[in-house]
Order: structure tokens, then sequence, then C-alpha cells
């Protein structure tokens, strides 16, 4: 899904376009092209007198992401939605997609044109995952997903003909936010061309300097590495393996995190080249790993399994660095259906035909990703099979937009007043009415997915004990109880009320249990001197509190004051209820009856 297209026919022939990516790309039906052609000519009327920034017609972008997706093979529909998802700045209406191409595309092309219209504020790098797992609660279907990602990779790609300011915020929003995203489903293709690229408008001195590096001694580095495959294969032949082995130069992203982690010059690397050994099955792949360590050293702490332990996005191979003519050599080891899905990821579901290939991700893995990978056998189209998954991943959380465009990530069921205090106490505190989406809401109404909401605020408002009762978040209910208890003294009473009430049906309860046996007086006597044990120490320095003072066998409660050690108070005493925050300093006492 990641190589460069480019289209042979002139770009303002648009016949000639549409052929030449129908011949390019002919796994689809003739009813199924002759929908892709309709889809190309909605296109073409509404846009064919407009242009894009750079100057090039306006309808080359939505071909390029439709042909993107090609390459993987994916369905008429989402080529079809590809095409059309720009439509909303065309003025197509809903009900002429909806006839003329069905309500999934139509569904389609409305989610992605949300998700791809986000202000999304890429400054703030901690929300990068909120925002990710945000696309996924906007999304009943994971094609969405990749017409978002092709979309971005073809931006990325043409960013020459704009200006540095708009290459930059666009680098940006794809190393923070389309990259990782393209790593976690897996697409390993696309994930290095967007980390590259990106570097290429953020860093322009170092990527060249990295390319110039890597592009000299070509000649060599071919040989070196042709040498080395010419032994593996000798040695696999030898042992009846048929393998096939691919020589690769690390993507730039690559080297340059490899530069700041060692603080050197690319120059000063060595480890800028790599093969790639492709097998049939997980247990050739064990006994090819012997046979490369049988021929060169591996260097220590450089072998990961990660066929056994995959990583969380379901990437599975084995990797090793071996000292190969005194210099490091990293060697990757998979099989083919290993290698198409870490090439790309989810989309790797239409390389095959449903059901014939193996399913090489291990049952008992939980991670949300590797969930996403097992789909490649399932149909994606299933929106249910789909939820589920989007539902484990997400949880039970929302995630809706400041008007700045920053991502607040709330419980389900949350409100414009949780939402005020996740952003400040202050605006919580003021709080008397909210917008979603410019339209006023109310304060008690569960907040929805990517709403923009925006809080009104008046300096004379105050929390309530009502608030106190809508809430979802701990913040948001433990600002207002703290605020009412200082501030309102019907609330205070009430709680300490409430308090005392639980004490003495604690106390009755515990007395009812305690009734003496047959032959036992009804009340046991009074011990003054009885001592008490703290956490079931004795010796610990402790005093009676003179507002109830407790006598055996009362029930009772420790505090832990300042200067005075532990006050034991009688677990129902009123004064020991109002103390602001007692839970905090409570501390397990009990009478020593046993003195």
């Amino acid at each position: 899904m990641s190589t460069n297209s480019v289209f042979k026919s002139d770009v303002n022939d648009t016949s000639k376009l549409i052929n030449e990516f129908l011949s390019s790309n002919n796994y689809f039906t003739p009813e199924e092209s002759e929908k892709i052609q309709k889809a190309w000519k909605l296109l073409v009327d509404k846009a064919l007198d407009k242009t894009r920034l750079s100057g090039e017609p306006y309808y080359l972008h939505p071909l390029r992401v439709a042909q993107i997706l090609a390459s993987n093979r994916l369905d008429a529909d989402t080529i079809i939605a590809a095409i059309l998802h720009t439509m909303h700045e065309l003025n197509v209406s809903a009900e002429q997609i909806n006839e003329s191409f069905g309500q999934n595309v139509y569904s389609i092309i409305l989610t992605t044109n949300k998700i791809l219209n986000l202000p999304i504020n890429t400054k703030r790098l901690h929300q990068s995952d909120a925002i990710r797992k945000m696309f996924f609660a906007m999304c009943d279907d994971v094609r969405i997903i990749l017409i978002t990602l092709a979309d971005r990779l073809d931006r990325i790609r043409n960013l020459k003909n704009f200006d540095h300011e708009y290459q930059k915020i666009i680098a940006e929003s794809v190393i923070d936010i389309w990259a990782p995203l393209a790593d976690r489903m897996g697409m390993q293709n696309e994930k290095n061309e967007f980390e590259d690229l990106s570097l290429k408008y953020l860093n322009p001195a170092v990527f060249k300097q990295i390319k110039d590096i890597v592009a000299q001694k070509q000649d060599e580095r071919a040989q070196y590495l042709t040498d080395a495959s010419d032994e593996i294969k000798k040695r696999a032949l030898k042992a009846g393996l048929n393998i096939e082995i691919q020589s690769r130069a690390k993507h730039f992203y690559s080297i340059y995190q490899k530069m700041r982690k060692r603080n050197k010059e690319a120059g000063e690397l060595y480890d800028l080249l790599a093969l790639r050994i492709l097998c049939e099955t997980p247990t050739e792949c064990y006994t090819i790993i012997g046979i490369v360590h049988g021929i060169w050293k591996p260097l220590d702490g450089r072998f990961k399994d990660y066929i056994a332990m995959p990583k969380a996005n379901g990437y599975q191979s084995l990797h090793t660095t071996v000292m190969c003519r005194d210099k490091p050599l990293e060697i990757q080891i998979r099989t083919h259906q290993m290698h198409d899905m870490a090439e790309h990821g989810i989309a790797s579901h239409w390389l095959y035909k449903k059901g014939s290939s193996k399913d090489f991700i291990e049952k008992d893995q939980i991670s949300i990703i590797s969930k996403l990978q097992s789909l490649k056998d399932s149909d994606l189209t299933d929106s249910h099979s789909f939820a589920t998954i989007k539902n484990e991943l997400l949880g039970d959380q929302i995630y809706v937009f400041t008007p700045k465009g920053d991502v607040i990530q709330l419980p389900q069921g949350s409100t414009a007043i949780d939402f005020a205090y996740a952003i400040h106490s202050a605006i919580g505190e003021k709080i008397v009415a909210a917008k979603a989406d410019g339209k006023i809401i109310p304060l008690n109404k569960p907040l929805q997915n990517t709403q923009i909401i925006d809080i009104i605020t008046n300096p004379n408002s105050h929390p309530t004990e009502q608030q106190l009762k809508i809430v979802k978040t701990a913040k948001a209910h433990q600002k207002i109880h703290s605020w009412l208890i200082l501030h309102d003294s019907a609330f205070k009473d009430e709680l300490v009320q409430i308090k005392q009430a639980e004490a003495e049906a604690e106390i009755n309860a515990r007395q009812k249990k305690r009734r003496p046996k047959a032959g036992e007086l009804e009340n046991a006597p009074v011990r003054k001197n009885c001592g008490v044990l703290i956490q079931g120490e004795r010796n610990v320095l402790y005093n009676i509190a003179q507002c109830c003072k407790p006598q055996y066998p009362d029930l009772i409660a420790g505090y832990i004051t300042q200067s005075k050690g532990i006050t034991i108070h009688r677990a129902d005493c009123l004064i020991y209820h109002r103390i602001p925050q007692k839970d905090k300093r409570t501390i397990e006492v009990s009478w020593d009856d046993q003195e």
C-alpha cells in the first residue's frame, strides 16, 4: 500500500486516467468497474475546473488515494468511497450518493470526512494516543481507517509544492498521529514511509545527510549483501530448505533514531543495511537462525524472538545481528505470511482468498491490535465484529474536543460538568451552561464521542448538590463534595446526620452479634482502665476524646492528630464525623480486653 503510484496518462485526460487505473487493477468484476467509472464521472463532473493549491487538478488526489488502496486489492465499495471521499467540498448531496452507490459507501465517506476534518491540536503530543483511540470510536468499519491513512499518505507524498509552514503542519500531524496509527494497524510499509517523509520536511538537513551517506558506496554494499545472501542460501540448500532472501536499506527515520540514541553521525553507523529471509514455516525460521549463527558470530543482546512473543500490533519475526566481515549485519527471519502481515497489516486480508491463509496469530493474545490483525480471515465489512473490537480498544471511554482542538478523554456517560472539571476546577465551579457542536445542551445530558464542547461560566455560580448527583468522574465528584463541605452548612449537617445514622446502624448490628450467651450478664461491666490497641499494638501514644469519652465496651474509632498522637472517639461521635477528610487520618483501633 505504500508504493508511490504515478499515472502515466495525461493528467488532463480523465478518460485515460480511469482506464489506466482499471487496467492496472484488473481484479474488479465488470459490474464493479462500471460503478467505479460512474463514481469517477461524478467526481470529474463536479471538479473538472477545480485545482488544488499546488496547481494540480482537484480529482488527481482522490484517484491516487484509490490507487493506494487498490494496490492491496480492496473491495469496490472502498475504492468508490476513496474516489468520492472529498465530495463534501463539491456540494454533492447524501441522497445522490445513496441512490447511486448505496448507504454503505455513503457511511464510509461521511465518517472519513469527519476524521479528516477534526480540529486536532498536534502540538499536544501526550494526546496522540487519545486521538488515535477516538478514530476507532468514530468508525464502524475498518475500511474508514484505511482510507484516512491512504489520504494522509498521498498528501505527504505530494507536499513539495506547498509552503514550508504548511509542510511542517502536515509532517507534524503525520509523525504524531498517522505513523503510529499505521504501526498500530500493523502496516509497516506505510509507517516507514510516513516517518521518512515527515523527517524530510521537519529536518531536511538530516534527511539529506542520511540520504547521501546511504547512496555512498552503493555498489560495494550491494556486493557485500549479495555475498552474505549466497552464503546463507548455500547452507540452507544443504539443509533442504527453500528460502527467499531480500536485501534492504533501513528507512531513513530508523537511521535518524539510531543517530539520536547513540549520539553519532550517520557516517559512523555501520548497520545501515539488512537482510530479510522468508521461509515457509515457523519451524524453518528457527532452523535458519541456527544456520546464520553457525556462519557468523551473533552480537550479544541483539537476538529477539517476536515469533514466540509477537509485538503488540501482531508483528512476528526473528531478529538477530551478526558480525559479517567485521561489520554488523542485521537479519530478519519470518514466514511469507508473517511478512505480508508485517508489510500490510490489516490490509493483507485482501492478499488471500477468504479462508485460504493460515491463522498465525496466537489465540491467547488479548492485545486489541492482535485482534485487529486476526480480522485478516474475517469479513471486514461486518459491523458487529468491528464494533466488538472497537469496544475492547476503547473500553468505556469517550473522546471529546475543546474549542481549541484538544482531546479530553472521559468515562462513558460523562456530562459537560465532568468535562469542565477535566479542563480546570475553576471552570467546573463556575459552569452554568454548555454547548455541544454549537448547540446548548442540558448539563445532565451524557456527552457523545467527538463533540466539540464549549463551557459557559458565570463568576457568581457555584457547585450544587444536584451536580454532585450528576457527575461521573472522580475529580468532579471530589471537587464538588469538598466545596459543599466548606460552603454549604445544610449539606454538611445532612452529611453528619447520614454518617451518624450509619454509625448507629453499625453499632446496633455489632451489638446484636454480641448478645450474651445463656447464663451471662445482660450488660458487660464498664472497665475504665481498659487499654486501647492501635493496629493491634500496645504502648502507642493515645488519648481519650473528651467530647464523647468512650468507655469499654463502646465501639471506638481512632483519629491521627498532628501533635497529640491518636485520639480515641466513640464510633458514633458527632464531632468525630464532622472532622474534614477524617477518612484519610482514621486508624484501626480496638479495646485491649486481654489486660
